[in-house]
């Protein structure tokens, strides 16, 4: 099958003139999606609202130590609380701590008190000259914008389909010790959907490092997010946390997980694991900082959860609702850009994204288009730090909120943006 590539320039004006009339008429229609963020779906949330009723339901609000949850205290979570988040980090109770309702916040405020306090009898970050982190790109753009909030020089390392390119990650850190850290997203990896594989866990747990104070910052977001009901062995992650100490590297590691995507964005429960010395640390700070986060909260997640198994159960009528999305997206991309040399996208076995590859210089023009014609996409180049995609090609693609329907206009007015897109940067290449 003859591509865009393939055609003759009259040929291509012709392709464009029916791609605009195409456009404007899908403008005319005057649309109004969005597919900018991974939020949940109305139905989705729906699932979790028996959870709002499972306390007043009790007789009184005492966890199993005996703490009175409406009261003071419990600097590091309710007993039964680490329990539950011990099994989204694949830890035990007695390194987690649980937080509030995000696991972002937890992974600033890391940050931000190694940045003034330092770790483990190491300098402060921020009393230090030059401060580098390695990124993983295309990456989480909320990530990069705490690393770039903070001062610290953000250096950009591939992606590959296990996980970040091990080869330049170790090559930098083994001889630069102003590099202090790498953001890590290991299962279902934001935006491309990849699981990191053993090795990739081995070599980051084992790797030198010039820093002695080098951390990963493992946000496991997306650990029970499957979107099939049968996880194979190489959807869960290896423990980082085991595998560093292994490696005779135990403090290296800090882990993060929430329920924000698993009961109420903004009002679930966040949680770190970390080595006994790290956890000591961070207890030590947040006795400061905080008496201690939302126990009813807590104890609200523990009645409706219950345990790994609960979760589960729970996770598989989110994936009901999420994996016929996932399957429309990759239908229309599949059924409509054969015809356009340079695409390329991702079809994930669980997370809440799509990574797309168009035609190298399109990505922003893509975006434009589709915002013109009502349907607002993730920024092109919010998926690198800095924003500077240096290919101007990856878009992420949020399928998760808008109904199937909506979904389903987002997807043509998408993919007609793609081709006209593609067509107007052959053209140039004419002239």
């Amino acid at each position: 099958m003859p591509t865009y590539a393939d055609l003759s320039t009259e040929e291509l004006e012709a392709l464009k003139a029916e791609l605009e009339q195409t456009y404007a008429e899908i403008k005319a229609r005057g649309l109004k999606l969005n597919m900018a963020r991974g939020k949940p779906a109305q139905a989705q949330l729906d699932l979790s609202m028996p959870m709002l009723e499972s306390v007043t339901t009790l007789k009184d609000c005492t966890a199993q130590d005996g703490t009175d949850c409406r009261n003071y205290g419990v600097l590091d979570g309710l007993p039964e609380a680490k329990a539950l988040m011990a099994t989204m980090l694949d830890d035990e109770p007695e390194n987690v701590i649980v937080f509030g309702n995000a696991s972002l916040n937890i992974m600033y405020d890391t940050l931000a008190r190694i940045w003034m306090f330092g770790t483990q009898g190491e300098k402060p970050w921020g009393q230090l000259d030059t401060v580098k982190w390695i990124c993983p790109a295309p990456g989480y753009d909320r990530h990069f914008g705490i690393t770039e909030e903070f001062g610290i020089e953000m250096i950009t390392v591939p992606m590959n389909e296990d996980g970040p390119d091990m080869d330049e990650v170790e090559r930098l850190v083994a001889a630069d010790p102003s590099i202090k850290g790498i953001w890590c997203v290991p299962t279902y990896s934001n935006p491309g959907g990849v699981t990191y594989s053993d090795e990739v866990v081995r070599r980051l747990a084992s790797m030198q490092t010039a820093a002695p104070d080098f951390r990963i910052f493992w946000d496991n977001a997306y650990c029970v997010h499957h979107l099939f009901d049968n996880p194979q062995e190489q959807d869960h992650v290896l423990d980082i946390a085991k595998a560093s100490a292994e490696a005779g590297n135990p403090n290296r590691p800090l882990k993060f997980a929430s329920t924000s995507k698993v009961t109420f964005p903004g009002a679930g429960i966040s949680a770190l694991a970390a080595s006994p010395e790290n956890v000591a640390e961070i207890k030590k700070r947040m006795g400061v900082q905080t008496i201690g986060h939302d126990k009813l909260n807590q104890m609200r997640h523990v009645y409706f959860l219950q345990d790994a198994q609960g979760i589960r159960n729970h996770m598989a009528k989110h994936a009901a609702i999420l994996r016929p999305k996932f399957e429309l997206v990759v239908e229309k991309l599949n059924d409509g850009l054969t015809e356009v040399d340079g695409c390329s996208w991702s079809n994930p076995r669980g997370g809440y994204f799509i990574s797309f590859n168009g035609p190298d210089g399109t990505a922003k023009r893509v975006v434009e288009l589709a915002k013109e014609a009502g349907v607002t996409m993730t920024g092109a180049g919010a998926t690198y730090p800095y924003k500077k995609d240096p290919h101007d090609a990856n878009i992420r693609i949020a399928p998760t909120l808008p109904p199937l329907e909506e979904l389903d206009a987002a997807m043509d007015v998408f993919v007609t943006c793609v081709k006209l897109a593609a067509v107007e940067k052959l053209l140039e290449k004419t002239k």
